[in-house]
């Protein structure tokens, strides 16, 4: 079978990785129209489950993405004037750019042909393609290229966003909310790699306008930034500037579609679907899509309709929830400002319960997980959790032999 997957991303790559694994007699080419390594964005994030999913499906990509990934333990939420919350949990992340150098090597490795700088602009040249993997993002040309055939809905959120750097390293999640005269404004953080961190900046539309950002340029808007998240930045900068492209506002983008294929392509990762950042499950659900495609065109024996028909049920089914919840979790964020009046300790609790009521006693076992001697006791079980789990997926034991190499800033001018 030809396989053509339009974008080299998260979702084009592991399809790719994925299908080569499955059966290597495919021909699998995917195209990029940027240059190798140039990515948009700094961090991903993910969780054991995930971790579960790359060990299963190929080990060897697997080994080198922990390698590559830094933990973080507990979700730190602060609000100014009211002090800091925790939540119990732990996670991983790394950088978009280094997990697509890893996706892309083995890639081709397995021998799928990769071309990079090569804009797509109709899909004429792969008419004799078997298959067409649309894995180009959320403003996925092969989607629009085919009109109204997928049932596309596109929705805005309210709140503009920024996703920038830092060279701030944080060994936790970390909220910070700060009051301004023009309103609240708060920031999501979390290492990237070791010396950088990911921050990502939100507020309502008013506060965005109150504070100019609309008329700011870039060197102002991240002169004042740094000013009013002086405190958890510790002082630090922030950078805008990431593999050559300077950080934009924006307002979050959700995609669905009716149908997730039409003919002989399929829409897989962004172009498929989005949820919204602050559930951070973007890639994850793009890895999750990319073995799912492969491994139901190996269990039909290469009957492409029944395969294509099979991922378009079962994919959609299974994402439902998961939009479902990232949709409220935008929405809860659009109207924070209305629990920003409360200690951090009961903002962090309606922070954590914005998908759905709680039982009475949550909030109690929430207060308690705020005393040192329990945040400790948690800690130590969580590490204990992600010894074993990372024993029974083979996890390499990680090597005390040398330091995680100090990724560099860039420059305070490139910023």
């Amino acid at each position: 079978m030809r396989i053509v997957c339009v974008g080299g991303g998260p979702a084009g790559f592991y399809f790719a990785i994925s299908t080569k694994l499955r059966d290597p007699a495919h021909e699998v080419t995917v195209i990029e129209r940027d240059p190798p390594g140039a990515t948009y964005g700094w961090g991903v994030v993910y969780w054991d489950n995930l971790l579960d999913v790359f060990f299963r499906n190929d080990p060897a990509s697997a080994r080198d993405i922990r390698a590559q990934s830094t933990l973080w333990q507990e979700q730190r939420i602060s609000v100014e004037g009211a002090g800091a919350a925790y939540l119990a949990g732990y996670g991983f992340s790394m950088q978009r750019a280094a997990l697509l150098d890893i996706l892309a090597r083995r890639a081709i490795a397995l021998g799928v042909r990769v071309e990079y700088r090569h804009e797509i602009d109709d899909l004429g040249p792969f008419a004799d393609a078997d298959l067409i993997v649309a894995s180009d993002g959320a403003n996925s040309r092969v989607r629009q290229a085919g009109g109204d055939l997928f049932g596309t809905s596109v929705t805005t959120g309210s709140n503009p966003y920024i996703w920038l750097g830092t060279d701030r390293f944080f060994d936790s999640f970390a909220f910070a909310f700060e009051r301004t005269p023009a309103g609240w404004i708060w920031c999501h953080a979390y290492p990237s790699s070791a010396g950088l961190s990911t921050c990502i900046v939100e507020c309502t539309r008013r506060t965005w306008e109150g504070l100019g950002f609309d008329e700011r340029g870039d060197e102002d808007t991240l002169r004042e930034l740094e000013k009013i998240f002086a405190e958890p930045l510790d002082g630090h900068a922030l950078i805008s500037q990431c593999r050559g492209r300077t950080a934009r506002w924006q307002r979050f983008t959700e995609i669905t579609n009716q149908r997730w294929y039409h003919d002989n392509v399929v829409l897989l990762g962004d172009a498929a679907h989005t949820t919204h950042f602050t559930l951070g499950s973007g890639t994850a659900l793009a890895i999750v899509d990319a073995v799912m495609l492969a491994q139901i065109l190996y269990d039909n024996n290469d009957d492409l309709t029944a395969a294509l028909r099979s991922f378009d049920a079962r994919g959609r089914m299974a994402l439902h929830p998961v939009q479902a919840a990232a949709r409220t979790s935008m929405a809860w964020f659009e109207q924070a400002d209305r629990y920003l009046d409360r200690d951090a300790v009961s903002f962090a609790y309606a922070m954590a319960g914005r998908h759905g009521r709680q039982p009475p006693w949550r909030y109690q076992v929430h207060r308690a997980t705020q005393v040192p001697a329990i945040r400790r006791a948690l800690r130590g079980l969580h590490s204990g959790s992600r010894w074993c789990l990372a024993r029974r997926r083979g996890e390499p034991a990680p090597s005390r032999a040398k330091p995680p190499v100090r990724a560099e800033p860039p420059a305070r001018a490139d910023r």
